[in-house]
């Protein structure tokens, strides 16, 4: 306890309540790809279905090469999978790990955007007698992108099922792990989950939590829709919505678990766990209860993941509030499951839970952008730069932050591009600045306890990783979102002066080459961010010069 008391002291002094009051961001919202149909689209069409939604992240449940090829150049974050009949193998030997991140993920990286790895899924359900070694192959798994180079920009973690925790897991203050695998297998899991900045992966289906109360949970509860609210009488959360109860429970047991090793300093203060969780997958039962019901759970999902979270008082769909009531300050993110009917599953009801029919054909209309344009960014250029006044200690809490939490670090790892100079404040500076650009240089998202401040001019001897990287348009949108997406960039500080009549880049007058121009311009003004080459889908970064007709796209503000 004394010990304890000395750490709260010198953090308190060293600025630790940026630690405390970080506000979470808009989340993410994407889609399981599997395959476990015969009559499927190809994976370049499935691509091209992909943008034209504007769904921007993927799971997939293996490493197929064709998929991950497809995915090249395409601005999509895949996150890729090392199946549980090769967990044993993984576990057994990290040279056999190492060769399988050879083979398997350092030939398409940084082409293709791998942001993880899943090592099984749901092993406690589906292969329970390899328990005692999915630890030791996410360890070995981990270990073999960290000897590649990989560690910081590839994240390894595994998707567990809801019933992981306990039956008797209600309100959501009393979640609790089972018994069996509290211990044994999620304390050493979460503890490094913890240490290596990763997430723990989460399968959730509501609808059959739905179900079984037997219509007892009010629908709109269920459905994202406005209602009274279920009171949590452990910690005096109103839930509006079953999603938050479900998250939330997830957090309450992951706070549970006793760790069995080094704890970081913040979790030794706080009691909570420094590692989010995340719906690996996620989905009402269209075969179960219809469509309507499905269309109306997925667009309010859509609705409530991208504004950022519910509001612990009254909810709208529409609220633009953050986190769950337990997590405030943590982003969500959601894999719908999943893109495709796949008529190889092993029940009616699991080969129905597609937005789309394999045809492409959407199941019923869902829209990712939830109703918006793309994310509106400050017209003018800027960056987020380190305050040299935090000092050391208060940038170093805010630099771990930031990598934990969405900024690209790798670049500044010991050899890498951006490592030099090796200072808290250079460093810290690449890592609020990535975060920034990649949360659309929102509000709030330059700030990190005041050890952050914006400037409208690009700092002296910054170092951008991306140099060489452009932003193209992608003809599969059409011609009308091209130009929706093309008046936005124009409007929000692309120079677009030279795709005007008589102009030198007017020519190919097509939406296409116009779009392009436009894009690559607000691209290169705004940070090369993956953020700023998104439009809803419409663009994707290439690492090629691009020339249109006469007019070369330049590659650099």
């Amino acid at each position: 306890m004394q010990l304890i008391t000395r750490l709260l002291l010198l953090l308190c002094a060293a600025g630790f309540p940026l630690l405390l009051f970080f506000r979470a961001d808009a989340g993410e919202v994407g889609v399981c790809y599997g395959r476990n149909g015969d009559n499927l689209m190809d994976p370049a069409s499935v691509v091209r279905l992909l943008k034209k939604n504007g769904i921007t992240m993927v799971r997939v449940y293996d490493t197929d090469q064709a998929v991950l090829s497809a995915m090249a150049n395409t601005g999509i974050k895949l996150v890729v999978a090392l199946p549980n009949e090769m967990l044993a193998s993984a576990a057994a030997d990290p040279r056999w790990a190492v060769q399988w991140a050879k083979s398997n993920v350092k030939p398409y990286y940084p082409a293709t955007d791998i942001r993880g790895v899943t090592v099984g899924n749901e092993v406690f359900q589906q292969a329970n007698g390899l328990t005692p070694q999915l630890v030791p192959a996410m360890k070995n798994v981990q270990a073999a992108l960290a000897g590649r180079g990989l560690a910081d920009a590839i994240k390894v973690t595994t998707p567990i099922a809801f019933d992981a925790l306990k039956a008797s897991s209600f309100p959501p203050s009393k979640g609790e792990f089972r018994d069996d695998i509290a211990q044994s297998v999620m304390s050493p899991m979460l503890d490094f989950l913890e240490q290596t900045g990763s997430y723990l992966m989460v399968n959730i289906y509501p609808y059959k939590a739905y179900a079984s109360t037997n219509d007892a949970m009010d629908i709109n509860y269920a459905l994202f829709r406005p209602n009274a609210g279920v009171v949590d009488g452990g910690s005096g959360f109103t839930y509006h919505n079953l999603f938050d109860a479900q998250l939330d429970t997830v957090y309450y047991a992951m706070d549970a678990v006793r760790s069995s090793g080094n704890r970081t300093v913040e979790t030794m203060l706080t009691g909570r766990r420094k590692v989010p969780a995340k719906h690996g997958e996620h989905s009402w039962c269209t075969y179960c209860d219809g469509v309507e019901n499905s269309k109306t759970y997925t667009n309010n999902l859509i609705k409530h993941v991208v504004s950022g979270g519910a509001s612990t008082a009254s909810y709208s769909p529409l609220d633009a509030a953050v986190g769950t009531p337990y997590r405030p300050n943590d982003d969500i993110s959601v894999y719908i499951f999943e893109l495709f009917n796949e008529n190889e599953k092993s029940s009616a009801e699991e080969s129905n839970y597609g937005l789309f029919y394999p045809n492409g054909q959407p199941v019923y209309q869902v829209d990712f952008m939830a109703g918006g344009a793309p994310s509106p960014s400050p017209a003018r250029s800027s960056w987020c730069v380190a305050n040299s006044a935090a000092g050391d200690a208060r940038l170093q809490a805010a630099l771990d932050w930031a990598c934990g939490h969405g900024a690209d670090c790798s670049a500044i790892q010991p050899g890498k591009t951006c490592y030099q100079p090796n200072t808290k404040l250079a460093h810290a500076s690449y890592a609020f600045n990535d975060y920034y650009q990649r949360k659309g240089r929102t509000s709030g998202t330059c700030d990190f306890a005041g050890a952050a401040s914006i400037v409208y001019q690009q700092p002296a001897g910054s170092c951008d990783p991306n140099a060489g990287s452009w932003c193209v348009a992608n003809a599969a949108v059409g011609d009308s979102r091209l130009q929706a997406a093309l008046d936005y960039a124009c409007g929000h500080g692309a120079d677009c002066s030279a795709i005007q009549p008589g102009a030198r880049c007017f020519n190919p007058d097509t939406k296409l080459a116009h779009a392009s121009y436009a894009f690559n311009d607000y691209y290169q003004r705004n940070g090369r961010s993956d953020q700023s080459c998104d439009f809803g889908g419409a663009g994707s970064v290439v690492h090629q010069a691009q020339k249109i007709g006469n007019c070369v796209l330049r590659s650099r503000a």
